[in-house]
């Protein structure tokens, strides 16, 4: 029997080094390939994606497998960082990472990868998959700390179709002690974080480059001026560190960013007493349904407003092409421009933009 072939998605890293090995070891027809969506030198002059590459070229040596590379960087800049700079201007947070798996991997990625003969197409992402008479639902991996399903949740069916997560069993520890154990070049590797065309730089610093600094006042929501921000895109909802604002004499606790006034250029800000942070509900639109839509207009389920978050109990009420989700509990910092992601058990039911959080 012919052995069915599958493209691996190797950007350089651990996670996708032993996946590629996994399916290997697996019995099927291994292809590597690498995608570059960035071109730009770090501070050092090091062109970052050259040394990924260099990366992916020892692990496919190491596991026999032939390899290739293909530039999706026009279509990123179209796609995801135009949107990204659009979002910014507009004073929101958006999640760069969830438009680049909708747009680029599971978009133009997926396609190059099947002109090359796939059969199936695979990533290091740490989420599980279900392919049940021909509807795919989306899973949440074994490793619970890493489960990657947040920024998958804007992927269609057709996105999902013949698609593998070889990872989905796996504990991060034991991908590592899979990597050492084979020999392979990433075993060690430092995990990436961040924002990937940012990576480790200074975000205020990275974009400055592509916005004029707009300096404004910094109040209180009683009207007090207590300083001056250097531009409302350069922060978020909650956020405590970088307002740079002294303490307030007798008073305890940090300032922290309440919301942002894009019309007057004006940053609201609070010191100690977080409670005008917290939310009932939000408004949310875009939504994508994995694997459909629910027949429910309201049903519980469990949400997270952000990836480095628990899940939370809500109530979800679809409002013609928008959906209300209300809170068990408030829900400090509610962004706009993020992603809600709706769970049932460990099923993934999609998701979509925060338009608006509702105190």
């Amino acid at each position: 029997m012919q052995k069915k072939t599958v493209v691996v998605g190797l950007s350089g890293g651990v996670d996708s080094s032993v996946a590629a090995y996994l399916l290997k070891e697996q019995g099927y027809n291994v292809i590597g390939l690498y995608m570059v969506n960035w071109e730009e030198d770090d501070q050092n002059g090091v062109c970052t994606s050259e040394e990924d590459y260099a990366d992916v070229r020892r692990v496919a040596s190491a596991l026999d497998i032939p390899y290739y590379s293909v530039n999706f960087s026009k279509d990123y800049m179209d796609r995801v960082f135009s949107y990204f700079l659009r979002e910014y201007k507009a004073g929101r947070t958006p999640n760069p990472d969830v438009l680049c798996n909708r747009e680029i991997k599971f978009g133009p990625f997926k396609e190059y990868a099947m002109s090359l003969g796939a059969d199936y197409v695979a990533t290091g992402h740490y989420c599980a998959i279900s392919h049940e008479n021909g509807v795919h639902y989306l899973k949440k991996a074994k490793d619970q700390g890493k489960d990657q399903t947040y920024f998958l949740n804007q992927l269609t069916q057709e996105q999902l179709d013949r698609v593998l997560f070889p990872l989905q069993d796996l504990e991060k520890c034991e991908v590592r002690r899979i990597a050492e154990e084979q020999g392979l070049a990433t075993a060690k590797k430092k995990d990436s974080t961040g924002i990937c065309f940012i990576g480790e730089r200074n975000f205020r610093q990275f974009l400055k480059t592509y916005f004029p600094a707009q300096p404004g006042e910094i109040r209180t929501l009683d009207g007090k001026v207590v300083g001056e921000h250097i531009g409302l895109m350069y922060y978020t909802i909650g956020q405590r560190r970088g307002i740079d604002l002294g303490g307030v004499k007798g008073e305890s606790g940090r300032w922290f960013v309440l919301k942002k006034d894009m019309e007057h250029n004006v940053l609201y800000v609070s010191h100690g007493d977080e409670t005008p942070l917290f939310s009932k509900a939000c408004e949310v639109s875009g939504m994508n349904w994995i694997p459909s839509e629910p027949t429910e207009q309201s049903f519980e389920c469990k949400a997270k407003f952000r990836y480095r978050q628990g899940e939370q109990d809500v109530r979800v009420t679809r409002q013609g092409d928008k959906l209300l989700i209300e809170f068990a509990e408030k829900q400090r910092a509610v962004t706009e421009g993020q992603y809600a992601v709706l769970y049932r058990g460990d099923d993934c039911l999609g998701g979509g933009v925060i338009e608006k959080a509702i105190f």
